[in-house]
């Protein structure tokens, strides 16, 4: 065996179609002309590419995935898993032949869908979540490698259809990563064409938003205790103070301080640190963290897109389901619940002492 077929068997290996499938197999641009004694050039990857997917497998994906009643043509499946880069291979080896079907409509119209469920759902669940932090832990749900890595999980890698691109000077180069995310995204809007939003809404909800993603680790501040001042002024409470709660080691190479913040009665939050300083950092994170990452009960969750009617018909006719009863806004964060990466200059502000000797009429 030469090494264009052990190339070509170990190429179609890797992927999902079987040899059975095939009309000619090994093909005939892979075998020696008997009339010429000139090496012949072959691309066993392209040309495995070019192979289409057995209806079997697009078949028992659709039902590996629940769509089976859904997407009942094994057509609409290969749609979905070939991506608009495929057009270019497909063209130079079979100019004459009809363009297939691709799934660049479907995957723009599904990530539009999968925004808008993320953003509501995030936001219905985490109302003071800082808008920064809103917009990153919607990538972290629905965004580019989260779609690919779903697409992986589901099985469909090996029915991707795709054509690698390099970079050119309109548009970065297209991965593979960047192609298999389109996939789930074509699957939603194919469930949303096909029934109808809130069933799209819960193919979301099954495959993307049941998902646990850590938030705390968004969340970072440049100055957790003047934020805390400022958020406990903008709820018309108590000022924050803090108190050393519990102590250990002071005077040896490792002490321990816990020191808590409360506002009035109320305690907002604790830390600990090897130091005063340090622990009321902490506790100061942890007050605002207490704030930001404060979750509506799940049984309380109505989110705006349960108002759309289940089934098929008029998006303005109200839904069968109970009265919608929208949330209240959280506050808007404060300037310094930032990173300190949004290039704004914040302006000079008075320290307490400052404040203090203001309202008493000192000059300061």
């Amino acid at each position: 065996m030469g090494h264009a077929s052990k190339r070509l068997y170990s190429t179609a290996s890797k992927l999902a179609v079987s040899t059975s499938q095939l009309k000619q197999f090994p093909p005939k641009e892979a075998i020696f002309r008997g009339d010429s004694r000139k090496p012949h050039f072959f691309d066993a990857e392209s040309w495995a590419a070019l192979q289409p997917p057995p209806t079997s497998s697009l078949t028992a994906f659709a039902h590996r995935i629940g769509l089976g009643t859904v997407l009942t043509s094994a057509d609409e499946v290969r749609r979905a898993c070939t991506h608009q880069s495929f057009l270019n291979l497909h063209a130079k080896f079979y100019p004459t032949s009809p363009a297939p079907l691709t799934n660049a409509n479907l995957a723009t119209i599904g990530n539009s869908l999968l925004g808008l469920f993320a953003s509501e759902y995030i936001h219905a669940s985490y109302p003071h979540l800082p808008t920064r932090v809103l917009k990153a832990a919607v990538s972290a749900h629905v965004g580019p490698l989260t779609c690919a890595g779903v697409a992986h999980e589901m099985g469909a890698a090996s029915l991707l259809r795709w054509h690698r691109q390099p970079t050119t000077p309109t548009s970065p180069a297209l991965l593979h990563s960047d192609a298999l995310a389109s996939i789930p995204r074509a699957l939603t809007a194919m469930v949303y064409q096909e029934r109808s939003l809130s069933s799209a809404r819960k193919f979301a909800q099954s495959f993307f938003l049941s998902r646990d993603v850590d938030l705390r680790s968004m969340i970072k501040f440049r100055d957790p205790k003047r934020a805390l001042t400022e958020t406990v002024v903008k709820f018309n409470r108590d000022r924050p103070k803090s108190r050393l709660l519990k102590e250990t080691g002071r005077y040896s190479n490792s002490p321990i301080f816990v020191v808590g913040i409360y506002s009035g009665a109320d305690k907002l939050g604790e830390g600990f640190g090897s130091s005063l300083k340090m622990a009321e950092y902490r506790a100061a994170e942890d007050s605002l963290h207490r704030l930001y990452l404060t979750r509506t009960p799940s049984h309380l969750l109505q989110l705006p897109s349960s108002t759309f009617s289940s089934s098929r018909g008029n998006v303005y006719h109200r839904s069968s389901e109970e009265d919608y009863v929208p949330g209240e806004l959280g506050e808007a964060e404060a300037l310094y619940a930032s990173s300190g990466r949004s290039s704004i200059v914040a302006p000079k502000r008075p320290t307490l002492e400052e404040e203090e000797m203001r309202r008493s009429g000192s000059v300061v």
